[in-house]
């Protein structure tokens, strides 16, 4: 006995035995029985779904010399029998991906004109319509827009997208659905049961999720894992067989990740990639695994799960123990992974990085074995730096201070505490030998920051910053800065500017800041318009300037170039030849090397 694979055998020969489309069948079977026909249909939908299918159902209904109430076939008249037969003259298939051209569109448009033998109309079933030339579908218009009486034609198409609007208006669309998990699976079921084969209810919920709602797909999935399995389909051997990373790899992932368990998640994931399967498969089905879980949070959501009755109480009771901010920041996460990783040279380690902050979601923020950044970390170090300051200096002063008994140093004023802070700063410079070569410094500055120096500045008082280099502080606690400096301080500033402000940045760049009577500084533009541009930024680069250079008194003047002082921008070829006449060796180099100017 010939072998005929379940797709073509289970081909569904009614409308009613057609899966997971009852709007469209219900709506054609109507159109039926009350003989009100168009003369142009388009069937699109996904693959599989049963465009061809309900179009040779519907064109044998059509022609039904004795239809039921329902609106089906008979199935024993002349016409049912010599369509069952494959020799009705009435119902012609064309595929268009083959025959696509203006001549083949011709003789079909020939074939319209004779009446039909047998039947009431002659019915056309072009498949694939979209990929007819543009030619071939300018030559169809006319017939398709005012047919003869007896032509109906039935377009099928997987890419709607692709016909020509002139087309669209002229046929009746009927969009098919994609099948769901479960109505593929109550087919394999049947399917199945016809064919005596033994199942697991998840080995097929795995089938139908492979066939990515197609039930043509499905079927063909399903005859392999027949094939595979000798008659008895089980889990492992599906997901064996059609290469399917188990679901138990992404659960097990949760709850590591939940309970930060990032070494057993590096196992996991290594004998994961040992059985073949590479980490961007992997962070795929696990994100679809948390969006899974995350539905199932809400019992308004849990529909949306298209997995079986097994799998979806699974999914209930980890959804149980995740908290909804850990599922939407691991799919956040997952997301970027799955970006980055065709352009990573290292797609393991990105992985690996994916997975471990995963797991450190949920982490105490203050836990530093996590390997996360505290956030206190900048405050603590300040704390360090402020004790081991305070034990420095402690001593120095202790040593200058007169002896003074409890009572006295509780009724102790700042600004005595001051007056003997300075006396012990005199009695140490007194006792150190001086030595012109390296200035004496003051105690009161050791371990200060600018804003104490500014604070402790007074008027009329110099005060050496220690470890400066000829600096000193101005009256109001101003620093003296140099032109060096300025310059410096501006390019840094112009190298920190973020993204958006990239153009000012780099005509910014090409400005020389100068100082013209200390702490003003002069800027010369080229234009009017880079002037009105750079007035709307002074406010923030003054204020840099003066963070930058410890001076608040600094201010920015900002002025048009005279015609003098413009500089001519030079051309590359302008530029090689003012360096030939100051070198004459360079042009000798590109005579000698034969070179030219890019």
């Amino acid at each position: 006995m010939e072998y005929i694979v379940s797709a073509r055998k289970y081909r569904p020969m009614t409308f009613d035995t057609v899966v997971g489309q009852v709007a469209l069948t219900t709506t054609l079977k109507n159109a039926v029985k009350s003989g009100k026909l168009a003369h142009a249909y388009l069937f699109c939908g996904p693959r599989g779904v049963g465009k061809t299918t309900c179009a040779r159902i519907f064109a044998k209904a059509i022609n039904c010399q004795n239809p039921t109430a329902d609106g089906e076939a008979c199935n024993e008249c002349e016409s049912c029998q010599s369509f069952n037969e494959q020799r009705s003259l009435n119902i012609f298939e064309l595929d268009a991906a083959s025959n696509n051209s203006v001549e083949h569109i011709k003789t079909l448009m020939e074939q319209t004109r004779i009446p039909p033998q047998l039947g009431k109309y002659k019915v056309f079933i072009i498949d694939e319509v979209h990929m007819l030339s543009t030619a071939a579908f300018n030559a169809f218009l006319k017939t398709l827009e005012e047919p003869p009486a007896h032509v109906i034609f039935i377009l099928a198409t997987t890419e709607k997208h692709k016909i020509l609007p002139t087309i669209l208006s002229r046929c009746q669309i009927y969009d098919f659905e994609r099948m769901t998990v479960q109505n593929t699976v109550n087919h394999l079921k049947h399917v199945a049961e016809q064919e005596g084969v033994t199942y697991e209810e998840q080995a097929l919920a795995i089938i139908a999720e492979k066939a990515d709602g197609g039930m043509r797909d499905a079927l063909s999935i399903f005859d392999q894992a027949v094939s595979f399995c000798q008659g008895n389909i089980t889990y492992e051997k599906v997901i064996e067989d059609l290469n399917v990373l188990d679901s138990e790899n992404y659960f097990q992932i949760i709850d590591l990740a939940v309970n930060n368990q990032v070494s057993d998640i590096m196992v996991l994931l290594n004998n994961v990639i040992n059985k073949g399967f590479n980490g961007g498969l992997l962070i795929q089905g696990l994100a679809k695994h948390v969006r899974n879980v995350l539905m199932a949070k809400d019992p308004q959501t849990l529909p949306l799960l298209e997995v079986s009755d097994q799998q979806r109480q699974r999914y209930q009771e980890q959804a149980k123990k995740c908290e909804t901010r850990f599922l939407y920041q691991a799919l956040k996460l997952m997301n970027q992974c799955d970006i980055n990783y065709r352009q990573s040279n290292n797609k393991r380690l990105l992985v690996e990085l994916t997975l471990i902050e995963i797991a450190q979601i949920t982490q105490p923020d203050d836990d530093a074995s996590a390997g996360r950044r505290p956030r206190r970390l900048k405050s603590l170090f300040k704390n360090l730096i402020r004790q081991s300051q305070s034990q420095k200096a402690a001593p120095q002063v202790v040593a200058a201070k007169p002896v003074v008994s409890p009572n006295e140093t509780r009724k102790t004023s700042p600004t005595s505490m001051t007056s003997i802070s300075s006396e012990a700063s005199k009695a140490s410079h007194a006792s150190t030998p001086s030595n012109p070569n390296n200035p004496p410094k003051k105690l009161g500055g050791i371990g200060f920051s600018w804003n104490n120096l500014r604070s402790q500045g007074k008027p009329g008082k110099m005060n050496t910053i220690p470890g400066a280099v000829s600096t000193t502080m101005e009256q109001g606690g101003d620093v003296s800065f140099s032109q060096e400096n300025l310059e410096l301080q501006w390019m840094a500033m112009c190298n920190r500017m973020p993204q958006p402000y990239s153009g000012i940045a780099t005509r910014m760049k090409n400005m020389n800041p100068v100082i013209t009577d200390f702490p003003k500084v002069e800027v010369v533009v080229d234009n009017a318009l880079i002037k009105q541009e750079m007035e709307d930024f002074k406010g923030r680069v003054v204020k840099t300037l003066q963070n930058a250079l410890h001076n608040n008194a600094i201010t920015l003047d900002i002025r048009i170039a005279e015609q003098q002082e413009r500089v001519k921008i030079l051309t590359r070829s302008e530029q090689f030849e003012l360096m030939s006449k100051e070198n004459p060796a360079v042009d000798k180099l590109r005579q000698a090397f034969n070179l030219e100017l890019a």
